[in-house]
């Protein structure tokens, strides 16, 4: 078996057609089908990035080698993806809960910094040699979207609410209801459907690797 077949082979464990894999790896339908055909061989960078979908070695993908009974046990990327979210709800749970008791800014950054802390957890998941990263990173995008943009996005409401609204606006881990509610509403609007359009998209493209 060669490089051509195995690319066959596991296409067709993971149940998909020449054209799902194309769009997975970034190219064309017919150049998937040139690669299993033998008529011609995917560059180092395709390489790689079908090594990580098919969650193979290169060794195994170019020249057929089965890795060596300890290499196969990696670590898995969904414990990071968890603790990563549980840090960044925390900080976001913590921000807003300290700053409605004393109402200090610097509440804003200490939220940001917990937020970071498990963000850099999630990615150390990532990089590493592990198991179920694409899945750890679809699931990191749908349910951290909400928490990650929250404080950002109620600051620069705030700030700009106050300087286009005549209203002081306080650097705050959560929108204020400043001049209106109307602005009030047009903040959790825009903020709902930014995150709900990123699920959206990260939901329609874990269904089109399944299909």
């Amino acid at each position: 078996m060669n490089i051509a077949d195995r690319i066959q082979s596991l296409r067709k464990a993971k149940g998909i057609s020449q054209e799902q894999l194309a769009d997975i790896i970034g190219v064309s339908r017919q150049a998937v089908s040139k690669w299993e055909s033998e008529q011609s061989a995917p560059d180092l960078e395709k390489i790689i990035l079908l090594c990580d979908y098919f969650e193979v070695t290169t060794d195994y993908l170019l020249r057929g080698i089965e890795p060596a009974e300890e290499a196969v046990k990696k670590p898995d990327a969904m414990p990071f993806f968890l603790i990563g979210t549980l840090a960044n709800a925390l900080g976001l749970i913590f921000a807003v809960s300290v700053w409605i008791e004393r109402q200090e800014s610097w509440t804003v950054g200490m939220g940001l910094g917990i937020l970071a802390v498990g963000t850099t957890v999630f990615l150390l998941g990532q990089l590493m040699d592990s198991k179920n990263r694409a899945r750890a990173k679809a699931y990191f995008l749908i349910y951290n979207i909400w928490l990650l943009l929250f404080i950002p996005a109620a600051c620069c409401f705030n700030i700009a609410d106050g300087l286009f609204g005549g209203y002081v606006g306080m650097l705050a881990p959560l929108p204020l209801l400043g001049n209106s509610f109307a602005t009030y509403r047009l903040f959790w609007l825009c903020y709902l459907v930014a995150c709900v359009a990123v699920d959206l998209l990260v939901i329609r493209s874990l269904r089109g690797k399944k299909d």
